[in-house]
Formats: structure tokens, C-alpha cells, sequence
């Protein structure tokens, strides 16, 4: 059965994940429902589940609408932000594993950005063009990682050190295009690194062309994304503060 995976550009920067098998869909962080239920029935597919990593409202603003459209999908989310996130009908922690499209996936705390952030992680799969993967929200970004809202250093630097343990090729499905911003920032801070300034040239003509430059892989973060480089929660810190001033500059 064919399997593929989509990545849907919607509002400024948000990317909704949405992986197929056969004629069922499974969507990841819907942060508006039109686009996405018009990308769903122009193929005549149907919506199963929608996996929810945190309860911010440009991940989950969409969940609402689709369920008109679909009211039988699972809505698959962390059991600590039930109050936040009213809608699901599957409770996680970490630890747990859900099974869609005839897939397992594992459920990660990665809580930093907000307390009860989680990511669905694919180990593994026969589908080559899915591949291993992991749903990972606004914790891990490509050449970056998510604000600290409501966790503490600490807990950002024991989240991406949890990615961080994943298999190389395991494919980064973040869900905003920061990578270009992130890339260049991380120039600023390091100018001799030579592998982060060749990404940076590369992430540059893919948007220059239009092109989305998601997902990353985890082999990718590790050698140029500076956070997933810290060695201790104190440099991570020094690094988010960085990172905010020169944002707000």
C-alpha cells in the first residue's frame, strides 16, 4: 500500500505534516483546517487521526473545523494538557506508543517549549519513502529549537539531547520554516564553522526558489544546529538569550 508524506505550508511560516497510506491521512498540528481539508478531498482521502504535539493555537486552531468535516478522526494528544487540549479522544505520556496507518509510533516528552510538549516518533518502517521520522512540533527546529514559554533551559537541553540519541537519518518534521533565520543567526555567532555556512547557502536558493528546506534529519542537526550542540543546560541558556535579543534587534 502507498505510502507518502506531505508537508503543507499554511498561515507565515507553519508547516502541517500530512503522511498518507493508501486513502487514509494522518495529520500533524493542524494550524487552520482549510487548506488542509481542501488538500484532503481534492484526493478523496480520508482523515483518521491528527496528532497533536502542544496546545498552542497555530497547532491546534484547525482541529475544531476538521472534525466537522471528519468526526470519527482520532485526536491523539498529551494526557497532562487535556485542559488545553479539550478535543482528543487518545490520552499519551511518555513512553506510550499509538498505532495509525498501521504504523507504531513512539510518544517522547520533550517538554521545554511548553510543559506538556510531546513528539511522535517513527522508528521504524518499510514505507523507504517515510522512512524513520519524528513529529517534534516547536521543540526541535531545523538549525534551532522553540522559545522557552514554560520549561527552563534544563528542560530544553534533556529534550534535545533525547532527539539527539535518535538514528542519523531519522527525518526532522518540525513545524515551522525558521531554518533560513535560524541558519543565519548561527553564522553571526559562529563565522568560521564552514558546515553551518554551506547549509545556510543551501537552505538560501531553496527558499529563493520557493521551496520548503523541511525536513531536516537528525545527522543534519547534530552537526550544524547549535543547540542540539550544547553540552550543558548553561550553554544552551546563553544560547536562547542570544538568540531572542538578536530576533528582537
Amino acid at each position: 500500500m502507498h505510502s507518502a508524506l506531505h508537508a503543507l505550508p499554511v498561515l507565515q511560516d507553519n508547516v502541517v505534516w500530512i503522511w498518507i497510506r493508501g486513502k487514509n491521512a494522518v495529520v500533524v498540528d493542524p494550524a487552520v483546517a482549510d487548506p488542509v481539508q481542501q488538500w484532503l478531498t481534492q484526493r478523496a482521502l480520508c482523515l483518521i487521526a491528527i496528532l497533536q504535539t502542544h496546545h498552542h493555537d497555530d497547532h491546534i486552531g484547525g482541529t475544531p473545523k476538521l472534525l466537522q468535516y471528519w468526526p470519527d478522526a482520532e485526536v491523539i494528544a498529551a494526557a497532562a494538557d487535556h485542559s488545553r487540549i479539550p478535543l482528543q479522544t487518545i490520552s499519551v505520556s511518555d513512553g506510550d506508543t499509538v498505532n495509525v496507518l498501521g504504523r507504531r509510533l513512539d510518544v517522547m516528552d520533550v517538554a521545554a517549549h511548553t510543559s506538556a510538549h510531546i513528539a511522535f516518533v517513527l522508528q521504524r518502517c518499510e514505507d523507504q519513502d517515510i522512512g524513520p521520522l519524528v513529529f517534534c512540533g516547536d521543540t526541535l527546529f531545523a538549525g534551532g529549537c522553540g522559545r522557552l514559554f514554560e520549561g527552563t533551559p534544563q528542560d530544553m537541553h534533556q529534550a534535545l539531547r533525547r532527539l539527539a540519541k535518535l538514528p542519523d537519518q531519522t527525518r526532522v518534521c518540525c513545524a515551522h520554516e525558521y531554518t533560513e533565520a535560524n541558519l543565519r543567526w548561527a553564522i553571526e555567532r559562529c563565522p568560521e564553522d564552514i558546515a553551518i555556512t554551506k547549509r545556510y547557502l543551501e537552505v538560501q536558493a531553496l527558499r529563493r526558489r520557493g521551496r520548503l528546506s523541511l525536513p531536516s534529519s537528525i545527522g543534519l542537526e547534530r552537526r550544524t544546529n547549535l543547540f542540539m550542540q550544547a553540552k550543558t543546560a548553561e550553554q544552551l541558556a546563553d544560547l536562547r538569550i542570544h538568540k531572542d535579543r538578536w530576533h528582537s534587534a
